[in-house]
């Protein structure tokens, strides 16, 4: 049976950009304090959620998470045999084999996209063959119905763009291609006003278009610094106006950025 609260939980440290780790008893034989399948996650803080059985195991799993998320920052698992009797000084005569799954959101290559049209359509599909995780934030369900159905893709509906700013994880890529400017400016305030952790803020248009966003951001009082961060227009010039040809300049310049930021 899916476990939906620890999916809830995962999900919630994802998006707050926590690093946690899963344990989970994959095999087991004589006594053991859970059943096989049993999961608990892990914060560097402690237990977060579920169990594998409380007592020493327990303890054992919050150390060794703990370790794997204050180590190599490359682990992404490890595999470790337990007997409960003479390795952790349990009643139990059993033995346990603990599967340890370590997730870093700040390491993952994020992705949050304001706007599933045309262009954004077609950008998902590319973006869901890299190596990367998705948000495509929209306020109209017939466009986000479109959109590929995928573990790796949020599609998120909002009564309103800004609320899609929740969905920003720490250190994400953020592009926006609204209807226009004016549903682009009040996303990109409500962003500038939440401080948020961003690693490129893209904008799709024309320079025409930069210059009128930059214009009105400035008006409203935002810092320059803030303003000269934003990318637009985003792409690469290899293409041209179409859909596919603008989706294709996108991802090329999301991989320069993230090739030069991982070089740095």
């Amino acid at each position: 049976m899916i476990d939906r609260a620890l999916i809830q939980e995962m999900e919630r440290l994802q998006q707050e950009g926590t690093p946690y780790c899963v344990a989970t008893i994959v095999d087991g034989r004589g006594s053991i304090p859970q059943v096989v399948g049993a999961r608990a996650v892990f914060t560097k803080e402690g237990l977060a959620y579920g169990t594998v059985g409380g007592g020493s195991l327990e303890v054992m799993c919050q150390e060794k998470s703990r370790a794997l998320l204050g180590g190599d920052k490359a682990a992404k698992s490890h595999f470790q045999q337990c007997n409960l009797q003479r390795d952790l000084g349990m009643t139990c005569g059993g033995e346990v084999a603990l599967y340890f799954e370590v997730h870093r959101p700040e390491l993952d290559w994020n992705i949050v996209i304001f706007g599933a049209g045309h262009v954004a359509q077609t950008l998902c599909r590319f973006l869901l063959e890299l190596d990367c995780r998705v948000v495509c934030v929209d306020t109209r369900a017939e466009w986000l119905d479109r959109l590929p159905r995928s573990a790796k893709l949020d599609a998120r509906l909002v009564a309103d763009y800004r609320e899609g700013v929740d969905r920003i994880a720490p250190g994400a890529d953020v592009i926006l291609m609204t209807m226009g400017h004016r549903s682009d400016v009040p996303i990109l305030r409500e962003i500038e006003k939440r401080k948020l952790d961003i690693a490129h803020l893209g904008l799709i248009g024309s320079d025409s278009k930069s210059r009128i966003v930059r214009k009105q951001l400035g008006d409203d009082g935002l810092p320059g610094a803030f303003i000269d961060k934003i990318i637009c227009p985003i792409g690469e010039k290899f293409g041209n106006n179409t859909p596919p040809e603008i989706a294709v300049d996108i991802v090329s310049h999301l991989l320069k950025l993230r090739r030069a930021a991982q070089a740095s």
